[in-house]
């Protein structure tokens, strides 16, 4: 089926008599005959649900959608994209590892990657990932353990090469992570161009209304862990909360969802809500007409912006001037998103003014929703820091971000021009 199709009609298909849409399964437990039959959902000897916190009918559903979608072999959800990018991270890396991160990433995942997993004794080398290949070479150590990017980067909207990190990975025998959430899989499978793994926030357009939080994870199943045994002993060595069990060879492909769901979620308990999925369901159906609607207008503004005189900078990787409009080419042929960055001239103090003075846009901490939004960095999100820290962090303090969504083209114009026209 066709990516179109997939979002409508992939993940269930439901047999005679059945409900047509996936049903609400708002239970924590599942009923079983014997002891016995209990007992081997415990030992992974048997397949089926017996608590949420590990599995609920309606999660598998959605993520079996999403899986199809991304052209993946097992997927799971988490209770947010911060859970999903931990968990996708932590499965394979333990204390003492190390692993490389893009320094573009969304400043949640920085920091949770910099600093709190720091503090769990795994080490994060962030590096400019529009480095050539041999330079980033150097910053693979013996026990980095895989290597983490963003399609299309929050805030700064670069776009990672993919080609050339998935090389990176694979010639030093670890697997590449990457968060789709911006792209999502209508406009962009990663797996397609060499990604092990891939991480979303549902939460912002795959839900696309604000309504629920939620993440992914989805791998390809490609990665071949028994191959490189000595680097990943949590896949590859026996599991002794499972009796001895080893997830690479008991369960093949899916040994990184099942140690994923089976350890991780069972320790953490992320769990996405089953109403939380619901609503991820919903919102696939419609994914692929709103991610249309969502890059056709935020290129007609982004054209505005670029054209107008009190802006400073524009980045969307979709217009033609833009730096990364090869690479957009390349892996986003349908279009990146529906958000981008851009300066005003006269630095912080014109841009809170220009935000104050907008109508239709409102300034909320969300993205990827439809409707149309923005957020100043140096104002609201990173706000503790001087511009000086912003520059090292890769976010200019005149940096807007902002998140074009379903209205009409030329209202939004109109509210950015009138605001505009204040300043």
């Amino acid at each position: 089926m066709n990516i179109d199709t997939k979002c409508v009609q992939g993940g269930y298909r439901p047999g005679n008599g059945e409900p047509r849409q996936v049903p609400i399964y708002q239970s924590t437990t599942w009923k079983y005959s014997t002891s016995e039959e209990m007992g081997k959902l415990f030992d992974l000897e048997a397949s089926g649900y017996f608590y949420t916190r590990l599995q609920n009918p309606t999660n598998d559903l959605a993520a079996s959608k999403l899986c199809e979608m991304e052209g993946g072999y097992a997927a799971m959800l988490t209770s947010s994209g911060q859970a999903a990018n931990f968990y996708a991270v932590f499965n394979i890396c333990e204390c003492g590892d190390h692993f490389i991160a893009s320094s573009s990433i969304y400043g949640g995942t920085y920091n949770l990657f910099g600093v709190t997993m720091k503090k769990m004794g795994i080490e994060c080398t962030f590096v400019d990932q529009d480095l050539p290949l041999e330079e980033l070479q150097k910053f693979v150590k013996p026990n980095t353990k895989c290597i983490f990017g963003e399609t299309i980067t929050n805030p700064t909207c670069t776009v990672l090469d993919f080609e050339k990190f998935s090389k990176l990975a694979h010639d030093n025998g670890i697997p590449l992570i990457v968060d789709n959430t911006f792209a999502t899989p209508v406009n962009c499978r990663p797996i397609e161009f060499g990604v092990d793994i891939v991480t979303h926030s549902t939460t912002k357009y795959i839900d696309g209304h604000a309504s629920s939080v939620g993440g992914a994870i989805i791998d390809s199943g490609n990665f071949d862990w028994m191959a490189h045994a000595d680097k990943f002993p949590g896949l590859t060595t026996p599991d002794e909360s499972y009796h001895g069990l080893t997830y690479a060879t008991a369960f093949g492909k899916a040994a990184y969802i099942t140690k994923a769901t089976a350890q991780l979620m069972r320790d953490f308990g992320s769990i996405q809500a089953p109403q939380n999925a619901y609503y991820v369901q919903i919102g696939l159906e419609s994914l692929h007409v709103r991610m249309e609607r969502h890059c056709k207008n935020a290129l007609k503004v982004a054209e505005f912006l670029e054209s107008n005189d009190k802006v400073a900078w524009v980045n969307y990787p979709d217009l033609k001037t833009n730096k990364y409009f090869d690479l957009k080419n390349k892996y986003l042929p349908k279009g990146s998103c529906g958000v981008m960055c851009f300066g005003i001239k006269g630095g912080r103090d014109q841009s809170i003014k220009f935000m104050d003075s907008l109508n239709l846009i409102s300034i909320v901490t969300h993205v990827a929703d439809a409707k149309t939004c923005l957020l100043h960095p140096a104002s609201h999100t990173h706000r503790q820091l001087t511009d000086e820290q912003l520059a090292e962090a890769g976010i200019p303090s005149d940096l807007i971000r902002l998140s074009v969504g379903l209205e009409d083209a030329d209202d939004i114009i109109a509210d950015i021009q009138q605001a505009l026209d204040k300043i």
